[in-house]
């Protein structure tokens, strides 16, 4: 091979690593097929920074546990300033249904349950399908 060659072979080389560089950068992430939406209530008096424990817990699950597409959490709103029967939800999606098995089955989130719990009086939990 000559130098000639040699160089061609390079530069060819060079774009075929920024294409697959480009590509990567810009493939398409995952689409969330399926949701889950966990309601917490608290038990009375727990304290915020037991609250804000378990809210940064849970949301650094979806770093744990590559099962997870998408995570959201908030505090819930009720109109008219009614009472909620919920006080926080976590809004978790997913793949497929094997992937939130995994996710509620994994080590990372019973650990986390079982950390939080003691200052919940009630769950809620809907699992549903996203609607293209």
């Amino acid at each position: 091979m000559n130098a000639k060659s040699k160089g061609y072979t390079l530069i060819v080389v060079l774009m075929c690593a920024f294409a697959l560089t480009i590509y990567g950068a810009y493939s398409p992430a995952r689409k969330a097929q399926k949701q889950q939406i966990v309601c917490i209530k608290f038990k009375k008096g727990v304290e915020l920074q037991a609250i804000e424990q378990h809210m940064n817990g849970f949301a650094a699950l979806k770093h744990e546990i590559p099962q997870i597409v998408g995570y959201t959490s908030g505090k819930t709103i009720q109109p008219n300033k009614a009472v909620a029967d919920y006080d926080v939800m976590h809004y978790i999606t997913f793949q497929t249904e094997a992937d939130m098995r995994s996710f509620t089955e994994s080590p990372a989130y019973q650990q986390f349950i079982a950390k939080n719990s003691g200052v919940w009086e009630k769950t809620l939990t809907v699992n549903a399908d996203i609607r293209p």
